[in-house]
């Protein structure tokens, strides 16, 4: 184990990280969610965040005790746990990066059926009603 100054840095970063991206996540997310449906998402954004820390915690301590190859990992020889360590960081970085390729495919497609623009809808009866949903304008869909 490292010093402990040096670990709490680590963490602080992998922390800052973490709410940098999920800011930034659930934002583009319930950017796209009409009103009316914004709590389902946000409930459902919850359970895949609790879901994929449980599933991946999990995983990655299958990963580790087979890779450690010891019918008990506290008993596993010291060159074991290290090459187990290896091995699960290692299959985590690969999960890292399939993720990243499947994100980056999906932003890539999707934006070509989305604009970037970012003004408001028209307003053709110069009221504002348009813009405001439940005053007599259509919804897409409804």
């Amino acid at each position: 184990m490292g010093q402990p100054g040096v670990e709490l840095g680590r963490l602080a970063v992998l922390t800052a990280g973490y709410a940098v991206f999920q800011t930034a996540n659930n934002t583009a997310v319930m950017a796209e969610v009409p009103p009316d449906r914004r709590g389902v998402v946000s409930g459902a954004l919850g359970l895949a965040r609790n879901l994929g820390l449980v599933t991946g915690a999990s995983a990655m301590g299958a990963v580790f005790a087979l890779a450690a190859a010891a019918g008990d990992v506290a008993t596993a020889s010291p060159a074991a746990v290290a090459a187990a360590t290896r091995i699960t960081f290692a299959v985590a970085a690969a999960l890292v990066l399939l993720a990243l390729a499947v994100a980056a495919g999906g932003r890539s497609r999707s934006g070509a059926a989305r604009t970037t623009d970012l003004t408001p809808p028209r307003d053709p009866a110069g009221d504002g009603t348009a813009a405001r949903p439940g005053t007599g304008a259509q919804r897409p869909g409804s």
